[in-house]
């Protein structure tokens, strides 16, 4: 992270920078950020993933907005901005190819913002981030639950599928016309036969939860130590119950944290199974970006937003029965964590589908216990040491248990 102090308006720009945020910020709230300047990063071809230079010079055009800002020249804002957070460098898997993910505007306004400074210093006339990340995210959650104008809807599911290159003939239902609302078309569902299981006779198996940006950790302290900076994370305070945490997730417990961007399929599955569901604890919280260069520095996101815990029993094999919790993690613009096969007492296979995120980028985390023995595959344990995040797919074996 960068010395934020040093990157701090100046005595003359607060102001100027103030209002034209907050334009950009009722822009976002207005569904406005999915055309020309939702293209950051984007090459000629249409690919939203190019090399970094690029994208830092389609950073450069975006910002030059605000330029006209008085006394603030395109230097400047260089100084205060262009080297922030463009972006995320993701590994391909099974090849030496690493890509850079852009980011939409929506999340770009939550870190370059409202997470710059203080909530005293915020760059918004609002009385806290969490005010305002509250508000765009309800107020977004409405307009893309909105059914009432099927055109504009329609439109903007087109300008949704080109910005993010979605491929349509994935889908159980391939029309952009048969969705009533945004939201319908974003935790759309895929053909069954899209995302082929692993290994689907192995029970001791781990599978990808969800299309995501995937890193994993043999326990907290490597994980705190390269991923998640949080100054309060911890499992006690991921799962908001500390006796669950003592009693089933002791030291050593490692986890598997599957990120989705935007562009991703938003519904999210089973990782383990069999599996027999027991409760789910719903944990009241705030609307942060789960973006890595929120999660990488000391934002408390896993541990402050809205979240739901599910604990499973999984059975890797026959007679061995160990605890695992899976955490749907609200993020900005997610007005909502729905459930689809997670009802306690109900048995699960792996895969199976678990719920789905209404509108915006989320996370799941997996927490298995030190007795569950699971072993990272390889690849992604190394990425993940060396703070790489790595795409996997719902389905693609990531594990698997030895107990």
């Amino acid at each position: 992270m960068a010395d934020t102090a040093a990157h701090s308006p100046r005595t003359g720009e607060h102001e100027g920078i103030v209002a034209a945020l907050e334009a950009l910020v009722s822009n976002t709230a207005k569904g406005k950020h999915h055309g020309d300047d939702e293209r950051l990063g984007m090459s000629a071809a249409g690919n939203p993933y190019t090399p970094a230079p690029v994208a830092k010079q389609h950073h450069h055009h975006w910002w030059s907005k605000v330029a006209a800002v008085e006394g603030l020249s395109q230097s400047r804002l260089d100084d205060l901005f262009a080297d922030h957070h463009l972006g995320n460098y993701t590994a391909i898997r099974g090849s030496e190819q690493r890509i850079f993910e852009s980011m939409p505007v929506a999340v770009r306004i939550g870190m370059h913002l409202l997470f710059f400074s203080s909530k005293k210093t915020s760059l918004l006339r609002y009385s806290s981030v969490e005010d305002v990340l509250e508000k765009m995210s309800i107020k977004q959650g409405k307009l893309y639950d909105d059914a009432s104008d099927p055109a504009a809807v329609l439109e903007h599911i087109k300008s949704f599928i080109e910005t993010y290159q979605i491929d349509t003939s994935e889908l159980l239902e391939p029309d952009p016309i048969k969705y009533p609302s945004m939201n319908e078309f974003f935790f759309r569902k895929i053909r069954p036969d899209a995302r082929p299981l692993a290994e689907q006779g192995n029970a001791a198996v781990v599978s990808s939860a969800a299309d995501c940006r995937l890193t994993v950790f043999d326990d907290v302290e490597a994980a705190t130590r390269v991923w998640i900076k949080g100054k309060h994370f911890s499992i006690r305070h991921l799962l908001g119950d500390t006796s669950l945490a003592d009693r089933c997730f002791p030291p050593g417990s490692s986890l598997a944290i599957f990120r989705l961007a935007p562009a991703d399929y938003h519904r999210f599955h089973h990782p383990v199974g069999p599996a027999v569901c027991g409760p789910t604890r719903h944990e009241a919280g705030e609307y942060y970006t789960v973006n890595p260069q929120a999660v990488n520095a000391d934002f408390d996101v896993f541990t402050c937003n809205r979240r739901d815990v599910l604990n499973l029993t999984w059975t890797p094999r026959a007679g061995v029965d160990v605890p695992v919790a899976f955490v749907a993690i609200g993020a900005l613009l997610v007005g909502s964590i729905g459930w689809s096969k997670a009802s306690q007492g109900s048995s699960v296979a792996r895969g199976e589908e678990a719920g789905w995120f209404a509108y915006g980028g989320s996370t799941c985390i997996a927490v298995f216990p030190p007795a569950a023995k699971v072993t990272w595959d390889a690849d992604l344990r190394a990425n993940s040491l060396a703070g790489v995040e790595t795409m996997v797919r719902v389905g693609d074996r990531i594990g698997i248990s030895e107990a």
